[in-house]
């Protein structure tokens, strides 16, 4: 693999990078975190003035509305983009990383013409409904039911953990299609319209103050065959291909942004006073802050290997378990070191860093569980990448 840059890529680099210093600026800064109508406002009017621009999807083929740039440029799009601190990509995550490519992997002619395009311009937002009440690591479990009735499902079941669905307009979902059958062979992957009698969203208060995730109530909602992606009873194959975005090439924002984060965690050590001197002059946070400098480092190069698999295969490796374990591992832990830097400020939330450093641990709690957790993980590492028996 090589992951040099062409001249290129260097002129891709300074284009994007002067577009991002003039627009981010431009943009300002995010609505609070509670007002969820303006949240989804601020994360869709910047994708859409990413695709004006050109930015939208650009790895991407171009017959799906991107600009199928190769892989080198994908990574120094996130690369520049972290750089710039441009807006997280927010309401717009699970349509741009895992329901979007799922269905240029799996989906018919007619749903990626029909959906791929408003994903791209930010006018369609997605949810996932996935994990339910009793059905989350051992996902294929799931019991909400869908019985085929003519051209259409009816859908009854109940979703848990589905982030940001108050504002989704689609979501991917699993249901059950064949109760008799074993349980990974009678799961279905459905698109469902959540704008519908039928469907019932129920935001969820989470440790942090706000509220991401929802409960999904589904009363005969209904779903058209043609919004079945993949064969019926099929869905658990095509689960996994939407699990191994999810865990591999959908991350890489997020660990390229994990520099910036220990850039601030340097800044705020010196600021901060310690008997006389910064925070920063302590040789055993340094010690600490590089160790987890270095870790990120590492990941990046693992997340590079995993877009250049992708990029080859069209989809990406199972790697990608080991970079999401490690990843949800290394948030926590500089988002506890942050913490600890503040001390007991953050305590109080006086101050804007400590109120921001406070909520980030909080939030990060999540990681080492969400998108599968570290459990599962660890199985599936052991499982599909070392070889190892059940």
């Amino acid at each position: 693999m090589d992951l040099s840059h062409s001249a290129d890529d260097e002129r891709f680099r300074a284009e994007l990078r002067a577009w991002l210093e003039a627009e981010v600026p431009r943009y300002g800064p995010p609505p609070p975190p509670d007002d969820w109508a303006a949240r989804r406002a601020y994360d869709t009017e910047w994708q859409r003035k990413l695709y004006d621009a050109g930015y939208a999807g650009i790895h991407w083929p171009v017959e799906f509305g991107g600009r199928g740039l190769p892989m080198t440029q994908q990574l120094v799009y996130l690369e520049e983009y972290a750089r710039a601190g441009a807006p997280y990509i927010g309401v717009n995550f699970v349509g741009l990383m895992h329901a979007g490519p799922t269905l240029i992997a799996e989906g018919t002619d007619a749903q990626r013409a029909f959906h791929l395009p408003p994903i791209l311009r930010g006018e369609h937002v997605w949810c996932q409904g996935f994990s339910e009440p009793e059905a989350g690591s051992d996902l294929a479990s799931l019991r909400t039911r869908a019985v085929r009735r003519g051209d259409e499902y009816v859908v009854n079941g109940h979703k848990i953990w589905s982030t940001r669905a108050h504002v989704a307009d689609y979501c991917e979902l699993l249901v059950r299609t064949d109760p008799e059958a074993p349980k990974h062979k009678g799961i279905t992957w459905l698109i469902l319209d959540m704008h519908q009698a039928g469907v019932e969203v129920r935001p969820m208060r989470t440790i942090d103050g706000e509220h991401h995730f929802c409960e999904v109530f589904l009363d005969d909602a209904r779903v058209p065959v043609e919004n079945r992606v993949g064969a019926e009873n099929d869905g658990w194959r095509v689960t996994n291909v939407t699990l191994r975005f999810e865990r591999g090439t959908a991350f890489a924002q997020h660990i390229i942004m994990l520099r910036s984060q220990i850039r601030a965690l340097v800044d705020i050590a010196r600021q901060i006073p310690s008997g006389g001197d910064c925070a920063w002059d302590d040789p055993t946070l340094r010690a600490q802050a590089g160790r987890l400098a270095a870790h990120v480092e590492g990941l990046w190069r693992m997340t590079q290997m995993g877009v250049a698999e992708a990029e080859r295969t069209g989809l990406p490796p199972p790697s990608g378990s080991a970079v999401k374990l490690r990843y949800s591992e290394l948030a926590q832990e500089i988002a506890d070191l942050t913490l600890r830097v503040i001390g007991r400020p953050a305590l109080a939330g006086a101050d804007p860093r400590a109120l921001a450093a406070a909520r980030d641990y909080l939030w990060s709690l999540q990681y080492t569980i969400a998108a599968g957790t570290s459990q599962i993980q660890r199985n599936l590492i052991a499982e599909r990448i070392l070889g190892m028996p059940r």
